[in-house]
């Protein structure tokens, strides 16, 4: 019998490993970004065409390499980062295990141009699917430049997976923005399809998120500031008031390296209780900084997820430090036991001496007495009391002098006055119950229950209207003649440049529904007009549910926009559980319902009403 077991070609294991690193054109933006911050760059530009598909171009300004670093550098499991197994509780770089240029060669065209600056002449390697087709001397500037042409060129099946530009484009600047706000000291650039979509000078860490998020943000971010043994917390968080429905401004940074860390961000909701609304996330943009021997990044691929020693200790240093903020900046109440607001001294009265008081009575003040009361002798003459006036009330008796004199003739006969009588009202009343008999009623303000003639009928009013607004707005993304209710004054709302481009992408179709934009400036976008039923204050909430649901579902090219929308719209603008409706709001839910296309369910496929038969219920009386 023959052996089984043999070694995989190079190639082979290359395309296998970049499965792992190289996922998206965005995981390649990731490492080549990392390989030229590890070279000690100071200026970084990013070039894009087809959101990286067609090219991934990163030109940095670092301490470049000679030929035979270059040739290595495409090698699998080749670093300049560590040495034995040791190194690997000291990283202080990005990228360590060498595998990501090799992964990224397998299943890409890459030219390599790089040069240090001792060299005059510097190299250029090009290489297809793992396979160098040349190496020459070149002249090229102090630096790299590294170009991937066309992603998975040799692997269609996993070209086939790539989401629309739109898409793959917001994953690239996900990752642009973890790496561009993890080091404000180096300048960054990225351009798509010649086209200048960020451009980052140095600056603090301050300006470096006001630069990327817009200039709005400046005035929503509260400094953190703590350090100890085994922690130092510094960085901004957002205040409660411009907390978020999506997690898009959410950061953890831990020795320069961007993580994700449900636990933590639990440890920064827990500091927030109390101070946001149900369904809000708190932004935060947080650097930490731990020692290098108290953490393994070396549990995932991505090296997106790190392990803690000592969670416990990090979870509570970082939630007295935001709380600590929150009260700092009287963004939440505290209760200071040391210091009295009722014995503080007015400006006023700073310098003022203290007086004793005066006090003088009247004791021949009387009330009750008609005539003014009059000082009794003794010692009263030398001292002049103060005296009150009292204007005398006329007796109750004098207001109806010479009612008798008049006659007769001013008053009025009230067996002559007709009134109507009460029991016509109540006639109508009862008239109007008979006619509109009780058939629906509300359950716990959640359902609403009627009857059938073969059962009973039980309706979730949260997402029977869902399903209903949901083929409006369909309705009239289709026929595009919706309503537009104008607004008397414009509302001006302030995002992101990433999500502003998500607005400007679905700005006909928002249009389509009734929203009407007068101009998208460069961080906010002014609305002029809003659908008929939506409330001005519901107008950002909204846009910012709209935002959120484009990120998380990730629609591809063949997803209609318009479905994504109209369902986006019928969630947040539908009546929510434990709202009260009246007998005509119930029974006009349930006609508008059954008169939809596919009334049993949601947009999400979830049913919107269960119906209970005579034999069900008979059963439960037969046990």
């Amino acid at each position: 019998m023959t052996d089984i077991i043999q070694l995989l070609p190079d190639h082979v294991a290359n395309q296998i490993a970049a499965g792992e690193v190289v996922q998206r054109p965005a995981s390649v933006v990731k490492e080549l970004l990392e390989n030229a911050i590890d070279a000690d760059a100071t200026d970084i530009s990013m070039i894009l065409k087809d959101a990286g598909k067609t090219l991934v171009q990163v030109i940095d300004n670092g301490k470049g390499m000679s030929a035979t670093d270059a040739r290595l550098s495409f090698e699998r499991h080749a670093t300049s980062k560590i040495k034995s197994a040791e190194d690997l509780f000291q990283l202080n770089t990005k990228g360590f295990r060498g595998e990501a240029l090799a992964s990224i060669a397998a299943i890409a065209h890459v030219e390599l141009k790089t040069k240090r600056e001792t060299d005059e002449l510097g190299t250029e390697i090009c290489i297809e699917g793992s396979e160098v087709k040349s190496q020459e001397v070149v002249v090229t500037p102090k630096g790299t430049s590294v170009a991937v042409k066309n992603l998975f060129f040799n692997i269609p099946a996993r070209r086939n997976f790539l989401k629309s530009d739109t898409v793959e484009l917001r994953h690239i600047t996900d990752e642009f923005h973890r790496v561009a706000l993890a080091h404000p000291n180096i300048a960054f650039a990225m351009y798509h399809n010649g086209s200048e979509l960020f451009n980052l000078p140095v600056s603090n860490y301050r300006q470096r998120v006001v630069n990327i998020f817009g200039n709005k943000t400046n005035e929503k971010l509260v400094p953190v500031d703590e350090e100890t043994e085994v922690l130092v917390v510094s960085g901004f968080i957002g205040k409660p008031e411009y907390s978020r429905k999506t997690k898009s401004e959410q950061f953890f940074f831990v020795n320069d390296r961007f993580i994700k860390s449900p636990y933590l961000n639990h440890a920064i909701n827990s500091a927030f209780e109390g101070l946001l609304k149900d369904g809000y996330h708190p932004s935060y943009f947080l650097n930490l900084k731990v020692d290098p021997k108290t953490i393994d990044i070396n549990i995932h691929p991505t090296k997106t997820e790190i392990k803690f020693d000592d969670e416990h200790t990090l979870y509570a240093i970082l939630r007295s430090a935001v709380k600590h903020s929150l009260g700092q900046f009287n963004i939440a109440p505290v209760l200071d036991f040391d210091s009295n607001a009722n014995l503080d001294t007015p400006y006023n009265y700073k310098n003022k001496q203290g007086q004793m008081p005066k006090i003088e009575v009247d004791r021949s003040f009387n009330p009750f007495r008609d005539e003014t009361a009059k000082s009794s002798g003794g010692g009263s003459e030398t001292m002049t009391a103060p005296t009150y006036k009292k204007e005398t009330a006329p007796h109750w008796e004098s207001l109806y002098v010479g009612l008798e004199s008049q006659g007769n003739k001013n008053l009025v006969d009230f067996e002559s006055l007709s009134f109507e009588s009460d029991s016509t009202n109540q006639e109508i009343f009862k008239s109007d119950a008979i006619e509109t008999e009780k058939t629906t009623f509300q359950l716990r303000q959640k359902y609403i229950v009627s009857t059938l003639k073969s059962g009973m009928l039980v309706v979730d009013q949260n997402k029977a209207h869902q399903r209903i607004l949901y083929e409006d707005y369909l309705k009239h993304l289709t026929l595009k003649e919706a309503t537009t209710q104008q607004l008397l004054f414009p509302l001006e709302l302030h995002f992101s440049t990433s999500e502003l481009g998500i607005v400007k992408q679905l700005q006909s179709d928002l249009e389509s529904t009734g929203f009407a934009f007068s101009e998208f400036k460069e961080d906010a976008v002014v609305v002029t007009g809003v659908p008929v039923g939506v409330p001005d204050s519901e107008v950002s909430i909204v846009l910012e549910q709209l935002i959120s649901d484009v990120e998380n579902d990730v629609p591809d090219q063949n997803f209609s926009s318009s479905d994504l929308l109209a369902k986006s719209l019928a969630k947040t603008l539908a009546i929510k559980n434990g709202q009260t409706l009246s007998q005509e709001a119930q029974q006009d839910l349930l006609d508008r319902l059954f008169a939809c296309k596919e009334p049993s369910v949601t947009p999400n496929n979830r049913s919107t009403f269960v119906t209970l038969g005579i034999e069900d219920i008979d059963k439960k009386f037969m046990l």
